[in-house]
């Protein structure tokens, strides 16, 4: 009885021995999977920690100097845009201090990311149960943490390391608490956050198609921005012409406005908030004609030419595409060409355009191959003399949505455009052999 007694108590000294190293291990850090790399501005930052072993380890509070690095997936987000956060503690300041060496994939922490200047408030991050085995008096590696916040409020808004937890699952289920001293901790990561961009719902109305030179047409605005100077003016296609005049919406964001009109070039009729035409603050161009009515001298004939505004259409050379075959048991890039794109903007306005994708999952006899493994590299280019540059979309996975092609608002903008793409279907080695079929959908807008 007595030799079992001695045994238990052995096995409980090896118990604590093993804890009690687990607490001090993550006194000032931990130990987990490497950590990530930083993006935007993060910079790595110390600050010292104060951590609680489990009371069976019999060891007292420790504190020691934290290395860490904060770093975001975009850090210039949008407001309304979610930002994944990832909380990397890159050189604990404690290693090992018992010749017990520790196991593998027995520690899995969680922490706060606090978040300061434009937003406030504390971001919940967690790591995964991995470890590498840690030999007894051997250094421990950094560990990484993730989680996600969304933007609320435009402005940089800053982001510091905060409290963080270690559970332990070895013979027992343990954690160890590690809290911030003298918080806040230095700022690691600053995101500058702007503002979400507002729809244009701002509209026109003319109060006639048409009229002689120096009529005053009835111009309508609606949804315009409330208590703000708008110019109202005439365009001879993509130029303003000098029939122009300024007023000031009401507290609704409409006004009414009597624009005389004389040039007989004009073609239409725009408004806009800002010193200069902006299609995301302004509306139009509405047709508008001026009708010369100057009598026509003895023994003359009038000669009137009329340029008509277009469409904006989108052709495409076929409709199936082949792409090469791969192997099975290697898989690989099926590779081959996008059915050639046109693009013709005849529309004579100030607006470009753009041309987007998303495709379906390809399924086949082995099942499904995700969207996401199709890839594009496009290429766009513009007819000789068209007033618009073509700019090819970035090359990637098409997915649920990229874009192929655009051109730029300006003040003259048009022509014809040939957009091309090379596509690559990634296909996992042992892909069941059989044909798989996605449809890719283009949309011009």
């Amino acid at each position: 009885m007595a030799f079992t007694r001695t045994r238990a108590a052995a096995r409980r000294r090896r118990w604590t021995a093993v804890l009690g190293a687990t607490a001090l291990a993550f006194a000032a850090g931990g130990a987990l999977a490497a950590p990530a790399t930083a993006l935007g501005s993060a910079q790595s930052v110390d600050f010292t920690t104060r951590c609680v072993p489990p009371p069976i380890a019999g060891i007292p509070p420790i504190e020691g100097t934290t290395t860490a690095v904060i770093s975001v997936d975009n850090a210039t987000p949008k407001v309304g845009d979610t930002v994944k956060v990832t909380y990397s503690v890159t050189k604990p300041a404690a290693s090992n201090p018992v010749d017990l060496a520790l196991p593998a994939d027995i520690l899995t922490p969680s922490g706060k990311v606090v978040l300061g200047g434009a937003q406030t408030g504390a971001v919940s991050v967690t790591g995964p149960k991995k470890n590498p085995p840690v030999p007894g008096k051997g250094a421990f590696p950094g560990f990484s943490m993730t989680g996600s916040f969304t933007v609320t409020t435009a402005g940089a808004i800053t982001l510091s390391p905060g409290d963080y937890n270690i559970h332990t699952s070895y013979l027992m289920e343990l954690d160890t608490p590690c809290t911030v001293l003298n918080p806040p901790a230095p700022v690691s990561e600053t995101v500058q956050a702007g503002d979400q961009p507002v729809p244009n719902e701002r509209t026109l109305a003319l109060g006639a198609a048409s009229g002689a030179p120096g009529v005053r047409v009835t111009v309508t605005g609606a949804k315009f921005t409330p208590l703000t100077e708008v110019t109202v003016a005439a365009r001879a296609g993509a130029a303003e012409t000098a029939d122009r005049m300024t007023v000031t919406t009401d507290s609704e964001g409409g006004f009414v406005a009597r624009l005389k009109v004389n040039d007989l070039a004009t073609t239409g009729i725009v408004a806009y908030e800002g010193g200069s035409w902006n299609a995301e603050k302004g509306a139009g161009p509405l047709p508008y004609q001026v009708i010369d009515d100057t009598p026509t001298p003895p023994n003359s004939q009038k000669i009137t030419a009329t340029v008509q505004a277009g469409e904006l259409s989108m052709t495409q050379a076929g409709d199936a595409v082949s792409l090469s075959a791969v192997d099975f048991g290697q898989g690989g890039s099926a590779t081959g060409a996008l059915q050639t794109v046109t693009v013709k903007d005849f529309r004579g306005g100030p607006a470009g355009w753009s041309v987007t994708g998303k495709v379906t999952d390809f399924t086949g006899p082995g099942g499904a191959i995700g969207a996401d493994k199709l890839s594009w590299t496009p290429a766009c280019v513009a007819k000789e003399g068209s007033p618009s540059a073509c700019a090819a979309g970035s090359a990637g996975p098409v997915g649920s949505g990229a874009t192929l092609a655009s051109t730029a608002n300006g003040t003259v903008t048009g022509g014809e455009f040939t957009v091309d793409a090379q596509l690559a279907l990634d296909v996992p080695a042992f892909t069941a052999p059989g044909a798989y079929a996605g449809v890719l959908t283009l949309t011009l807008s």
